[in-house]
C-alpha cells in the first residue's frame, strides 16, 4: 500500500463546496452511524452460541452483498474512473477495515491482557489524523490536540473507570497488544480512506464496495479456519431466532450504519470523523447498562460527558466554518 496515492489527486477539505453547502449535518450523521455499531452485541451474543467470529462476518458480508450488488450494477458507471490508487483505497477500507481489522483484534483478545488490547483500541484517532494529515492535507480545527487528549481521557474513563487496567506496563509488549495496534491502525485508515473515496463515488457506492470486496477474502479466512457451521436444524425455533438475529445484525449494526457513516462522511473531515466516532463505546455502555444490567458508575458518566462536550464544540466549530458569510 506504499503507492496508495498513485494515480489519486486529493484536493484539500473544503468545508464551503457544494456538497457541504446542501448539507451541514454530516458530522452528526457520522456520530449516529458510529453509534449503531454499538447495537451489535444485541444480535452478536445469541449468534456466538452457533458459529465462530469469522463465519458471521461472512454470512453478514454475504445478505449485505444480495442488496449491494444491484446497486453496484445501477452505478456501474462511476467504477470507470477509478485509478489504481482509489482501488487500492477501497481494498484497504474492505480488506482492512471490514475483514482483516476485525479477526486481528479478534485475535488480540484471545492472546493477551483484555484490558490492554482494549485500551490500545484507544489510540485509533492518532492514526487517523496522522494519515488524514499526510493524505489528504487536512487543516484541524482549533485546539484540536487539546480535544483529542480530552476525547481520550473520556473514553478511558468510559471504558476503565479510575482504576488501573493492567497490573504492568510490560504487558503491552506482547503479541495481543501488536494485533491490536494493527487493528487500531487499520480503522483508522479505513476512516481515511472513505474519506478520500467519497468524494469520488457515492457514498452507496462506496458502502457496497466495502461489503462485495471483502468477500473472497472472508471466504478464504473463514475456510481456512476450518470450524465446523453449527447452524440450528431447519424450521426449528432456534434456527429462526439465529437467522432473525443475523438478519437483523446484517442490516442495522452493518448495513445501515455504514450508508448514515458514508453519508455523513462526504461533508465531515477524517480527522473530525475519527472522534465523532467515540459514539461507539458510549452506546456500547449504554446497551450493557439498559440490556444486559451492567451498572454505569461515576466515572463512566464523566467519561460521557467529555466525549459530548468535544463532539459539540467540534461540530459548533464545523457549523461556524460552513456558514456561508454575509
Amino acid at each position: 500500500m506504499s503507492n496508495i496515492n498513485t494515480g489519486v489527486k486529493v484536493k484539500p477539505y473544503d468545508s464551503n463546496t457544494k456538497a457541504s453547502g446542501r448539507f451541514k449535518g454530516g458530522f452528526w450523521l457520522v456520530v449516529l452511524g458510529a453509534a449503531l455499531w454499538g447495537v451489535d452485541p444485541l444480535f452478536r451474543v445469541i449468534l456466538l452460541k452457533n458459529l465462530t467470529s469469522a463465519q458471521i462476518v461472512l454470512l453478514e458480508h454475504i445478505i449485505i452483498s444480495l442488496i449491494a450488488i444491484p446497486v453496484l450494477w445501477k452505478n456501474r458507471q462511476e467504477l470507470r474512473g477509478l485509478g489504481w490508487g482509489h482501488v487500492g483505497a477501497l481494498l484497504f477500507i474492505s480488506w482492512g477495515g471490514s475483514a482483516l481489522a476485525t479477526v486481528l483484534f479478534t485475535m488480540g483478545l484471545s492472546s493477551g491482557n483484555l484490558n490492554a488490547v482494549l485500551l490500545l483500541q484507544k489510540l485509533q484517532p492518532l492514526f487517523a489524523i496522522i494519515l488524514a494529515s499526510l493524505l489528504l492535507k487536512e487543516k484541524l480545527p482549533r485546539h484540536f490536540g487539546i480535544l483529542l487528549v480530552i476525547a481520550i481521557a473520556g473514553t478511558y474513563l468510559l471504558t476503565f473507570g479510575l482504576t488501573l487496567p493492567i497490573g504492568h506496563w510490560s504487558e503491552f509488549i506482547q503479541v495481543g497488544s501488536l494485533l491490536s495496534l494493527g487493528a487500531a491502525a487499520l480503522w483508522g485508515g479505513s476512516t481515511v480512506m472513505g474519506r478520500l473515496m467519497v468524494g469520488k463515488l457515492k457514498y452507496e457506492t462506496v458502502t457496497s464496495l466495502r461489503f462485495v470486496l471483502a468477500l473472497p477474502l472472508l471466504t478464504v479466512l473463514t475456510w481456512s479456519e476450518g470450524a465446523a457451521w453449527n447452524m440450528p436444524a431447519w424450521g426449528t425455533g432456534a434456527f429462526a431466532l439465529v437467522s432473525l438475529n443475523l438478519i437483523g445484525q446484517a442490516l442495522l449494526p452493518g448495513l445501515l450504519s455504514l450508508l448514515v457513516y458514508y453519508k455523513g462522511l462526504t461533508t465531515t473531515k477524517a480527522s473530525v470523523a475519527t472522534l465523532a466516532e467515540l459514539s461507539f463505546p458510549m452506546v456500547g455502555v449504554l446497551i450493557n447498562w439498559i440490556v444486559f444490567q451492567q451498572i454505569v458508575t461515576v466515572p463512566q458518566l464523566l467519561g460521557f460527558l467529555l466525549i459530548w462536550v468535544v463532539l459539540f464544540i467540534i461540530s459548533r466549530q464545523q457549523s461556524t466554518i460552513s456558514a456561508p458569510s454575509s
